[in-house]
């Protein structure tokens, strides 16, 4: 994938199949996306790349502001969001040559 340019379908469908076996890692609670989460969520993404949040006591609506704020501020690119179930993905930096 391009750096900060558009996921190619291809790409989005691999992610896809990959992610299909993950369970949430990040479950965004009542508080909605606080910053304690989206911390939780930079953590997750750079041990994990491809993770999924569950978004259980939001509305669509709001699961979709959620999705864009949180690819927005952390550099991630948005895969899927099936119900509440939103799947992220942010490529690891490439080590520097040594």
């Amino acid at each position: 994938m391009p750096p900060g340019g558009a996921m190619q379908p291809r790409e989005r469908k691999a992610l896809k199949a990959r992610a299909h076996a993950l369970d949430p890692i990040v479950h965004i609670g009542d508080k909605g996306l606080t910053a304690a989460v989206l911390a939780e969520i930079d953590r997750a993404l750079a041990s994990h790349e491809l993770i999924k949040v569950r978004a259980g006591g939001m509305d669509r609506d709001a699961r979709d502001a959620a999705l864009s704020e949180i690819c927005a501020r952390l550099g991630a690119q948005p895969v899927q969001h099936i119900g509440k179930v939103l799947v992220i993905f942010r490529a690891r930096p490439e080590a520097a040559p040594a």
